[in-house]
């Protein structure tokens, strides 16, 4: 049915963007109907094609696809191309990506039902998934950056999506920035790879990556780098904007201002998973630098830490499940750091599912509640909404490594390999981690009380009309749910300690952590047992207990803490000051340095000298010349007889030669 493989690849990404077209330029003639159908068909094929590529590369074994779609041009020999790369780390993120954007496509229909844009939506996301297939496909630098740009350029849409909210335009321009700061050294990245290794493709840049790793650079007079540090680190810059690592993290958790189905794509499937993917996919390169491995393991950590507490101070629940999202990119991005890119791609597939999971499960809720996301107006929802209850709890297991859950096995194999890591920063990172670990069931359990348990806290309104949500929102919860328990215990033996991914990413033997851990794994079960003799489990558990207790028990007591805290408290609730320190320095700076430049340069220079100048020096001449014209005869007949003694005496002294 499927001989030729390569039209498959092409209808993976053209069938979404076929759809974000139709209900984009035709919504007006097919109707809200006919964009949801449109869209979520076409998202769909791509999903079930998506899975016939992992069946094909990953179960039947087919060897990797590296191929030109076509070539664009040719620039001085530079051949600009869109080609696709299919191995099993692409096929695996095709599988994901489709997923989780089908279910969004799903849940949508519930969640904006009344929205007037329905269509725009619909659209937009559609686009979001073709632009992140194309990054992930990619098997060159230059259509990587194509759809690198395309999801900063769709995020920045639907982040705005309600674009008559002042907030929601303030929080997509913060995106917009933020990533253009982070893009800026990925181009710069990209860059400095076409000119030490004379080539955008994957294929040809990875071979000489052993080469180039002996080569320096001077980036200023006296000081030699190497040159694949400078390159990775660049690149990291990238991913650092990208997928939300400190300090460029600041635009993620105001994202929330968008519709929550964006909220979940965004976390879950495609922009934030995008830095993470590709430094996965630059492993041949990263491999050559232990400077930039330890610059990633360092921000990977800090982040993991530092944003899950400030999800303990929140009161909106989307901007909780926001700092969760940041806190496990960090997880993610220490394993980079560590060597562990198959248990890093490993959580990010597991954190896919249970993170888009919480995430509808959020918005089952403030659908409910009539968009209430004060999880203080909420409350006792359990008895309401029984099936967004429990797959918030399964989500909520998964995220915190409950044992069993796939959370579990992907969060314990990043913990082990930083823990074994022989890096000089690889101390620090597992200390962050390890406390992460009792961070992340606090602030995810005290959510979850406040939610779904105690006394409801609604007004009496509400709490008469508040009912479980129709089956186009429960139906992607309990589809979510599934892979949020079962997909870990199934993958972990072939993805963190098997060779699944092949030759698609690349470790060297020194830096094998993995390996090493391999050979003290015993299957799912194994590692189940072996758990609960290690702290991870027993401070997640010791994080649910504290939560329980503080939220349940004696619900006065946040409150006494948050008091005595004073300053440190609000030090936490205004974002460590990264927000006010932007606001303050770059977005002050930037306003006074542009005023100062209007002010000089428009006002002074263009307005003042050039325009206005010259208008007032045309007046001044005219003034002097109109005293020529004096209307007597002999004025003129005298400035004739003065030219023509100029014009002599210029001929007899300077002769012509």
């Amino acid at each position: 049915m499927f001989e030729n493989m390569e039209t498959v690849y092409l209808w993976v990404v053209l069938a979404p963007l076929l759809g974000s077209i139709i209900a984009g330029l035709f919504g007006w003639l097919i109707g809200r109907a006919g964009a949801h159908w449109v869209t979520i068909i076409g998202v769909g094929v791509s999903f079930f094609l998506s899975l016939v590529v992992f069946k094909h590369i990953v179960i039947d074994g087919a060897p990797a696809y590296n191929g030109t779609v076509y070539t664009w041009m040719v620039a001085g020999g530079l051949p600009i191309e869109v080609g696709f790369l299919i191995d099993k780390l692409t096929a695996m993120m095709m599988v994901v990506v489709t997923f989780v954007s089908w279910m969004v496509h799903i849940y949508t229909i519930g969640y904006m039902h009344d929205d007037p844009g329905y269509t725009r939506f619909f659209s937009y996301i559609s686009l979001f998934t073709f632009s992140m297939l194309m990054l992930v496909m990619a098997n060159n630098f230059l259509q990587l950056f194509f759809g690198w740009e395309a999801v900063g350029l769709v995020s920045y849409l639907l982040i705005g999506f309600w674009y008559k909210r002042e907030s929601a335009i303030h929080a997509n321009l913060k995106a917009f920035l933020v990533n253009r700061v982070g893009d800026f050294g990925f181009l710069l990245g990209i860059g400095a790879v076409l000119l030490y290794f004379g080539s955008l493709d994957y294929a040809q840049v990875f071979a000489g990556a052993e080469k180039v790793a002996a080569r320096t650079m001077s980036i200023w007079p006296g000081v030699e780098w190497p040159v694949i540090t400078v390159i990775c680190i660049l690149l990291f810059i990238g991913a650092m904007g990208k997928s939300a690592q400190m300090p460029l993290h600041v635009w993620l958790p105001d994202s929330m201002e968008g519709p929550t189905p964006i909220s979940a794509l965004i976390h879950a499937a495609t922009m934030v998973t995008a830095g993470i993917f590709m430094v996965a996919r630059m492993s041949p390169l990263y491999e050559y630098s232990e400077t930039a491995l330890a610059v990633v393991m360092v921000i990977g950590a800090t982040t993991a830490l530092f944003m899950g507490l400030l999800g303990l101070v929140q009161t909106d629940i989307k901007r909780v499940i926001a700092y969760s999202t940041l806190s496990q990119l960090g997880y993610m991005t220490a394993a980079l750091g560590a060597s562990a890119y198959a248990a890093g791609i490993f959580h990010l597939m597991t954190h896919a599912f249970f993170k888009a999971l919480l995430f509808l499960g959020a918005g089952s809720v403030i659908i409910a509640l009539h968009h209430e996301q004060d999880m203080r107006r909420m409350g006792g929802l359990r008895r309401y909404m029984p099936i967004t209850w429990i797959t918030s709890l399964i989500g909520t297991l998964a995220l915190i490594g409950a044992p069993g859950f796939s959370g579990f096995f992907s969060k314990d194999s990043i913990i082990e390999a930083i823990g074994h890591s022989s890096l000089g920063v690889a101390g620090y990172a597992y200390a962050c981690v390890l406390i992460g670990v009792f961070v992340t069931a606090l602030y995810s359990f005290r959510m979850y009380f406040l939610v779904f348990h105690g006394e409801p806290r609604m007004d009496a309104h509400t709490r008469e009309h508040v009912h479980e949500t129709p089956w186009v929102v429960t139906g992607p919860l309990i589809a979510l749910a599934v892979p949020s328990v079962v997909i870990g215990a199934w993958y972990v033996g072939d993805m963190v300690f098997g060779d699944f991914f092949g030759r698609a990413i690349f470790v060297l033997p020194r830096h094998d952590v993995l390996g090493g851990l391999a050979a003290s794994f015993h299957g799912p079960w194994g590692m189940v047992q072996h758990a609960f003799f290690q702290p991870p489990v027993w401070l997640a558990a010791a994080g649910v207990v504290t939560a329980w207790y503080l939220y349940m028990v004696r619900p006065e007591l946040p409150g006494v803490i948050a008091a005595r805290a004073g300053a440190l408290y609000r030090f936490m609730v205004n974002k460590y000051g990264f927000d006010d320190f932007n606001e303050a320095v770059f977005a002050g700076g930037g306003r006074g340095l542009g005023n100062l430049l209007w002010r000089i340069g428009d006002v002074r220079l263009i307005d003042g000298l050039a325009v206005n100048g010259s208008a007032r020096l045309v007046g001044w001449l005219a003034g002097v010349v109109r005293h020529l014209q004096s209307g007597f005869l002999y004025h003129y007949a005298f400035a004739m007889i003065v030219g023509l003694v100029a014009l002599v005496g210029w001929a007899v002294f300077w002769p012509v030669e």
